[in-house]
């Protein structure tokens, strides 16, 4: 069995110390071989069907990941397009409870409704802050600006307990947060970040019972016989979460398949221990230079107030951060290393 810094040493050749998976994650060898391949299949004119094949494989992937069936799984192409189905779904009045600062994708669908009542509040005072008349309370479970985690048993238990519905952003913790979506009624995730995948793909969790949602967005792959669903109404919807599917960016779930499986092949717990504790590393070196970081412990994403200017400095030395809101925003992920963070820890004390 091949070690996990073996595994990480084959896929990753990142150029420079990459320090932004909260932006994009790096694409490992495996993946970027797999869209050669796709792409070099669609140049030759061979049939597609193993395309197909893969996003069925990556949607699989993702269940496990999520630690749900995969009859639970759609496949889309962004978090937005998602939330945009459950505003729809929603009763004009109806109040969603959100985070302050929650990232726009999350929480924009819900305000250009017009006739909903979005409240947001302080992430901290989350849970608290539902109250009987709340629809359904829209957190991600990691916050995009600074890492700061959503304490979801606590939104659960009181949003259930209040007979409100809870739907999660795993965008910024899926691949190296364990995930709970079983016990959520709604998750939704990007590709590109922490999954390690191409841009353009996203997943969206949903209750068995759909959640009251409308496919709006339905094609001829959301049929229960997709293939026989190219013409005219689709006569017979998906008889899972499939009714939810947008066409897919096919080069991408081939990449994305790979990737996932990299990442069910090292071990999500793994990938957490390894992340959170490079974060710690961080954390505890900034304190040495008298900087405090945005509290956010057992986070793998680090905001640091005030440093965010020298975000340019440190790219051009081959250092790669944010500049969140003035902010510094590091991630750290399975290719980085403790070297990585002792560089930007000696290029922010020089």
């Amino acid at each position: 069995m091949e070690t996990f810094e073996n595994l990480v040493r084959a896929e990753f050749t990142p150029k420079h110390t990459y320090l932004n998976t909260a932006s994009n994650g790096l694409l490992p060898a495996r993946t970027v071989g797999a869209v050669q391949t796709a792409v070099r299949m669609r140049a030759e004119g061979t049939p597609l069907g193993p395309l197909y094949e893969d996003v069925e494989a990556a949607r699989a992937s993702f269940a496990r990941l999520a630690g749900v069936p995969a009859e639970r799984v759609a496949t889309g192409a962004s978090v937005a397009e998602y939330g945009g189905l459950i505003a729809a779904s929603l009763p004009a009045g109806a109040e969603v409870l959100t985070a302050e600062g929650d990232f726009s994708s999350l929480v924009n669908p819900f305000h250009t409704r017009g006739d909903l009542k979005v409240r947001a509040v302080p992430l901290e005072r989350l849970a608290e802050s539902v109250r009987p008349d709340t629809a359904l309370v829209a957190v991600s479970a990691a916050q995009s600006a600074d890492g700061r985690l959503a304490d979801l048993p606590a939104v659960r238990a009181v949003a259930r307990a209040h007979g409100a519905r809870t739907y999660v952003d795993a965008s910024q913790s899926a691949g190296w947060l364990p995930m709970e979506a079983g016990a959520d009624d709604f998750l939704a995730a990007v590709g590109f970040k922490w999954l390690l995948g191409p841009h353009g793909a996203s997943f969206f969790v949903a209750p068995r019972d759909f959640g009251g949602l409308t496919p709006l967005l339905a094609g001829w792959v959301a049929g229960e016989r997709p293939w026989d669903s190219c013409y005219g109404p689709v006569e017979e919807l998906a008889r899972s979460a499939r009714r939810f599917d947008v066409s897919p960016a096919l080069f991408t779930y081939a990449g994305l398949r790979a990737s996932l499986e990299l990442l069910e092949e090292i071990g999500v717990d793994v990938v957490h221990a390894h992340d959170v504790g490079l974060a710690d590393r961080f954390r505890a070196g900034l304190a040495g230079l008298g900087h405090e970081p945005v509290p956010a412990p057992g986070s793998a994403i680090v905001s640091v107030p005030g440093l965010g200017h020298r975000q340019g400095e440190l790219s051009r030395a081959g250092i790669e951060v944010s500049d969140r809101a003035g902010n510094l925003r590091a991630a750290f992920h399975l290719y980085n290393t403790a070297a990585d963070v002792d560089r930007l820890l000696d290029a922010l004390q020089a």
